[in-house]
C-alpha cells in the first residue's frame, strides 16, 4: 500500500505578487464577516509572504509584537493595521456597502 505523505498548507508559500496579496486579503475581508482577528491573521500571512522581519522594520514595530498582533489570536489596534498595510504595500479604500 502506498502511504501519502501530507504537509500543512502555508498560504504564505503562495503570495507572491503585490496583486496575489490584494487579492487574498480582499477575499478575507468578505470572509470575515466583522471578525477583526480573522483579517489580522490575512495579514499575518500576507507579512510572512514578505517576510516578517522586514514588515515590522517598515511598519516601526517589534517583530515580536507584529507576530503577536497578527496571530489571528486577538485583534489588533487601527493603527497597528494601519502601519502594517502600510509597510506592505497595501492601501485601504472605502466604498458604500453592497445591498
Amino acid at each position: 500500500m502506498i502511504k501519502t505523505k501530507t504537509t500543512r498548507y502555508d498560504v504564505a508559500e503562495h503570495l507572491r505578487t503585490p496583486e496575489e496579496m490584494a487579492a487574498y486579503l480582499e477575499a478575507s475581508l468578505e470572509a470575515a464577516r466583522g471578525d477583526a482577528a480573522f483579517v489580522a491573521k490575512a495579514l499575518g500571512d500576507i507579512a510572512r509572504a514578505k517576510g516578517m522581519a522586514q514588515v515590522a522594520r517598515d511598519a516601526g514595530l517589534s517583530r515580536e509584537s507584529l507576530y503577536k498582533a497578527l496571530s489571528g489570536e486577538r485583534s489588533p489596534e487601527f493603527g497597528t493595521v494601519l502601519k502594517v498595510m502600510g509597510a506592505l504595500g497595501i492601501e485601504l479604500h472605502a466604498q458604500p456597502a453592497r445591498a
